[in-house]
């Protein structure tokens, strides 16, 4: 089970939001790019981005912290918030990014996330608010059930798929490993849990599923509630 260490970027800072707002935003880093380095020294491969300003603007909005990330470790870089247009997923990957996290144009136009799942790395990001999707920054609930939009992806070339328990997010208290199960099933795809992930409990919990691929750590390890040094021994 591969573990992503996560950073939120919101006006070019490392912050954590509970449940998805973001007047609830808590400052973690001015540097974000040191936080990367930290990851990278405990033994992470991947590192996992939101760009929250760009979640809203549907443009990118943190794109120099993610330059300053990449120059400065070599930890592969997935990254999500706004991305949706192929010029977006051009600019992120000059940038040298290794992937692209789709998440509210996977519901509004799944064959256009299709034809980019050709040509690039991509990662669906299916957010989910009572078990129906939730797009733009979480602000909207759609009419889209999760695990039917996770069965759109199911023989498209897309890398992984990413799924948060909104509800859960930030909140540390514990991950939806059923809604992960679930949206791992009817994809088959690589799937990823995120939100609510609260110790090494919780995942021992995704690992003894033994489908789970992956999982995101974030407040988790801002709060001190999770040693990300030994969380990624144990998973490695």
């Amino acid at each position: 089970m591969v573990l992503y260490p996560a950073i939120d970027l919101k006006e070019g800072k490392a912050v954590r939001l509970t449940k998805g707002l973001m007047d609830s935003a808590k400052i973690y880093s001015d540097e974000p790019y040191q936080l990367a380095k930290t990851f990278e020294t405990a033994g992470a491969k991947w590192l996992h981005v939101v760009d929250l300003d760009g979640a809203f603007s549907g443009k990118p909005e943190n794109l120099e912290q993610i330059k300053k990330i990449r120059s400065n470790c070599d930890l592969k870089v997935q990254i999500g918030g706004g991305i949706r247009d192929e010029k977006t997923i051009k600019h992120y990957i000059e940038a040298g990014v290794d992937r692209v996290i789709l998440g509210s144009i996977a519901v509004k136009d799944p064959d256009f996330v299709k034809e980019m799942a050709k040509k690039y790395k991509v990662v669906v990001g299916i957010d989910a608010i009572d078990s129906m999707v939730a797009t733009h920054g979480w602000a909207t609930k759609s009419e889209v059930k999760a695990k039917d939009l996770a069965a759109m992806y199911k023989d498209s070339a897309i890398d992984a798929i990413i799924c948060t328990d909104v509800s859960k997010d930030g909140t540390l208290a514990g991950v939806n490993v059923d809604y992960t199960i679930e949206i791992k099933r009817a994809s088959d795809k690589e799937t990823i849990a995120s939100g609510g992930v609260k110790d090494l409990e919780d995942l021992n919990k995704l690992h003894k599923t033994a489908i789970i691929d992956g999982a995101i750590i974030g407040k988790a390890f801002y709060e001190g509630r999770l040693d990300i040094k030994e969380a990624l021994k144990n998973f490695l």
